[in-house]
């Protein structure tokens, strides 16, 4: 398929697919905010509370897509999304950002979340706000974005061990097993860990409002986040670890009995989606702090894609598998360096920046054909399984795997178009040329991908091509 067809059926999945099934669907009118629950058919569902990870993914992907598609309509719905984050999703006795409210933007018992707060929830609500401020030059979302950088700072930075606390009271009080607060929540298993999933995306948050505000704290701070990831969270052979105790050491059942370990997969695995996720993520950050020749992260980066590729994709019908892991019996390898799949199934946000990944490492090392022809694939693979051709948008699994999934719902609070909202922009800037459609008539798009051009001359040049 040559490169004209690709961006056009790109296009037409994020603008035909996503946005107009989407938008302005999901604006809650009386409440504020997005519905969350949407069904195949895109009936909005009857149960409708909202997390603030969804809610401000909506806010940054409208306002990403409005300058791309250069449809002010998006503008719009952003500032929707912006009010009811402002005046329900934030505390204003105590700051933060709720992790779940109702419908009404009051305290929510759904998960049992109540009024807790996670670092993870905090740091979508910068991530959010940031990407509103470029787009707006609205002073008060730059102060609210401000606001809630030192929030996070002072409640969930870990001055003493370095990283962050992911699980905070309403007061912003971390806690741990041997607290006297005990949580309710579903994702209590993981509390008193320091993890991989809220430092990355901490770290996209920090990138995003660090390309709008360049204090030196934060500069600090994003700097700090991308080392941590980059040297302690990555192991050497190109994966993340997924949990850690307070002093970085790495949570592990690998040479637990069969029982146990399986029952701790979700805290002990290698999750391939991450990975590349991540690789894109340090690159971005490491750009945007301006630091020189940083060969370091590069390597750490292409470490992280290779092993995913190496281990993680299908080789006979394309797609990377979901889950992955290293065991160990009696304190050795089963088998050296084998990484065996624990979870086949392909989810779909891991396809998404499956795509964002390896065309993008495709422009910085065009000497490895692998990495496009394996975009070319995973392409056919998402249209083949994961794209709802008759109703839009993408199932939340492959259809390979999981064909249940074509009557499941197109959105619930873990799923809306920010990871496929990004991926698919992304790879229609590394793509178009002078003759593409945007390019000849919108000229914040032609921007935006003078700007990506530069992010990938940048780390050309650093690897020596």
């Amino acid at each position: 398929m040559n490169k004209e067809n690709i961006l056009s059926e790109l296009l037409y999945s994020l603008k035909d697919g996503i946005l107009k099934n989407w938008y302005p669907l999901i604006l809650d009118e009386e409440s504020g905010g997005y519905f969350s629950n949407i069904g195949y058919d895109w009936k909005v569902l009857p149960e409708q509370d909202k997390m603030i990870v969804t809610q401000a993914r909506h806010v940054w992907t409208l306002s990403k897509v409005t300058p791309f598609l250069d449809e002010k309509i998006f503008r719009d719905y952003a500032y929707h999304g912006y009010r009811f984050l402002k005046s329900k999703m934030w505390d204003n006795e105590y700051g933060g950002f709720y992790q779940m409210r109702n419908r009404a933007g009051e305290m929510s018992d759904y998960n049992g979340y109540f009024d807790e707060k996670r670092m993870y929830g905090n740091a979508y609500g910068i991530f959010a706000l940031a990407a509103l401020y470029e787009l707006t030059g609205d002073n008060e979302v730059l102060n609210f974005a401000k606001e809630a950088f030192g929030w996070l700072e002072n409640n969930s930075a870990d001055k003493k061990d370095n990283g962050y606390f992911q699980f905070l009271t309403r007061k912003g009080i971390p806690y741990n097993k041997s607290s006297e607060y005990k949580t309710k929540a579903s994702d209590a298993v993981e509390v008193g860990y320091k993890d991989q999933n809220s430092s990355i995306h901490l770290l996209e948050a920090y990138t995003e409002l660090y390309n709008i505000w360049k204090s030196p704290e934060l500069y600090e701070r994003l700097k700090n986040i991308l080392f941590l990831i980059r040297d302690v969270i990555t192991t050497e052979k190109g994966y993340l670890n997924l949990f850690f105790d307070d002093k970085w050491n790495p949570v592990s059942f690998r040479n637990a009995p069969e029982e146990i370990r399986k029952k701790n997969y979700g805290l002990d695995h290698v999750s391939f989606g991450h990975d590349y996720e991540t690789a894109f993520l340090m690159l971005e950050a490491s750009h945007a702090l301006g630091l020189k020749n940083d060969i370091t992260t590069l390597k750490k980066a292409k470490k992280m894609i290779d092993h995913a590729i190496e281990n993680g994709w299908d080789n006979s019908n394309g797609g990377f598998f979901d889950e992955g892991y290293y065991f160990e019996e009696n304190g050795k390898s089963r088998e050296r360096d084998k990484c065996e799949i624990i979870k086949d199934t392909k989810v779909w946000w891991a396809q998404a920046e499956g795509l964002n990944a390896l065309l993008l490492f495709s422009k910085i090392f065009p000497g490895e054909k692998k990495y496009y022809e394996l975009f070319l694939q995973l392409w056919d693979y998402i249209k083949k399984y994961l794209i709802d051709h008759e109703n839009g948008d993408w199932y939340w699994g492959s259809l390979e795997k999981e064909p249940f999934y074509i009557a499941e719902p197109k959105g619930t609070i873990w799923k809306g178009t920010y990871h496929t909202g990004r991926a698919l922009m992304n790879c229609i800037k590394m793509l178009a040329d002078e003759n593409f459609e945007l390019m000849k008539t919108n000229d914040e798009f032609k921007k935006g991908k003078g700007h990506f051009d530069e992010f990938i001359k940048h780390w050309q040049k650093v690897a020596g091509i």
